[in-house]
């Protein structure tokens, strides 16, 4: 009689079942999963119509609620985007034997410590900005001059711009003034509030994982879909990071050589409006500019915009675009579209949070919906790669 022995069963269960599931961490560090498709709906269907009309009208609702708590959202969601960025270096600590509680704290440091230094090189550059503006006062009052000469030679003289002056609200820009001390008051308040919101959000995504899983075993779709969101939004990151760092190296660089002032200021801000799709590189030129004209007179300011055209713009609106599209399969229209439209619908911090929330709505509204693939061909640039 064969007698066969079962005792070595479970261990082959148990090296198959964690081999699964290195393979599954792989694959959310790596490349996206397939989604997969949801079983049909069962029911009478209601009138297409109908369908759109009341789509329509909860979008409306939706969006009207995310626009009035925008200064709650926007950072809740900058919070989670920055928790899924460094999330695979949370896998790495634990993978090497890290504890649970050592693994959050060394990421909540790293990240706060970063934040800080952030902080103070804005505030030395600032305050070394406030101290050279009044000797730029001469300057300006001769540019102010010489362009009033320059408009008198065209038949606009000085009693046609005190016309024009006279007509401006003051009011409003007072109004302008004072809205852009709160908005600055109110980003001091609104860092802080980040701060706590990723000591939370860092604490619970050591249980994200668990949660992901039993997601997928009840709609295995809708996992893979925000599997697929973390992957593109980590790395959209990575290479906005990337190539954000590198031309704001050389953006300082480039204007210490040229003697501007606060070189370091101007290529911070370089570094930050990278992570503003497309048009990021006329709002980090214009400052620079202004203070080399202020500084040296018209040919310092076309030297300036001229290395920022050869150096942001190449970078950011030409080889960067390319980048970005293959790694979250965006096209540049949508990414454009997704830039005005965030912005109005978050304030200021939607034009930084442009591409993942985007991804994040198309996780959630495509994704998830076979009978919607079809959008993804109008959302996704022609040249993106299968895979």
């Amino acid at each position: 009689m064969v007698r066969i022995s079962f005792a070595a069963f479970p261990a082959y269960r148990f090296r198959r079942r964690k081999t699964s599931g290195r393979q599954k961490t792989r694959n959310l560090t790596k490349r996206p999963p397939p989604i997969p498709a949801p079983p049909p709906a069962t029911g009478t269907p209601f009138p297409r119509a109908l369908v759109v009309l009341l789509g329509s009208a909860a979008a409306v609702v939706v969006l009207a609620g995310l626009n009035a708590v925008a200064w709650l959202a926007g950072p809740v969601f900058l919070a989670l985007v920055i928790v899924i960025t460094l999330d695979p270096v949370r896998t790495w600590l634990r993978g090497k034997g890290f504890p649970r509680w050592l693994t959050v704290a060394v990421l909540v440091v790293t990240v706060y410590a970063a934040l800080l230094a952030l902080f103070l090189v804005v505030v030395v550059s600032l305050a070394q900005l406030s101290a050279l503006l009044p000797r730029y006062a001469g300057q300006a009052d001769e540019l102010l001059r010489d362009g009033t000469a320059f408009l008198g030679r065209f038949g606009v003289g000085e009693p046609q711009l005190r016309e024009i002056l006279s007509t401006m609200d003051t009011g409003k820009l007072i109004g302008f003034a004072g809205s852009l001390l709160a908005g600055v008051g109110g980003l001091v308040t609104n860092l802080a509030f980040l701060l706590a919101l990723m000591l939370f959000l860092s604490t619970e995504s050591a249980w994200a994982g668990q949660r992901l899983g039993r997601i997928s075993r009840d709609r295995p779709w809708v996992g893979a879909a925000l599997r697929r969101f973390a992957f593109g939004t980590r790395r959209y990151l990575v290479v906005t990071t990337v190539f954000g760092g590198a031309v704001a190296i050389l953006d300082t660089i480039a204007l210490a050589l040229l003697g501007i002032p606060a070189a370091v200021l101007w290529g911070l801000l370089s570094f930050v409006t990278n992570y503003v799709p497309n048009v990021g590189f006329v709002i980090g030129v214009a400052p620079p500019a202004l203070i080399a004209l202020l500084d040296g007179g018209w040919r310092a300011m076309l030297v300036t915009i001229a290395v920022y055209v050869l150096l942001n713009f190449v970078v950011q609106s030409l080889i960067q675009p390319r980048f970005v599209a293959e790694s979250v399969g965006l096209s540049t229209l949508v990414t454009v579209l997704a830039l005005v439209f965030w912005t109005w619908l978050l304030g200021p911090l939607g034009a930084v949070l442009a591409v993942p929330a985007t991804l994040l709505a198309k996780a959630l509204l495509i994704d998830v919906d076979p009978r919607a693939r079809w959008a993804e061909a109008l959302l996704c640039s022609p040249d993106r790669r299968k895979g």
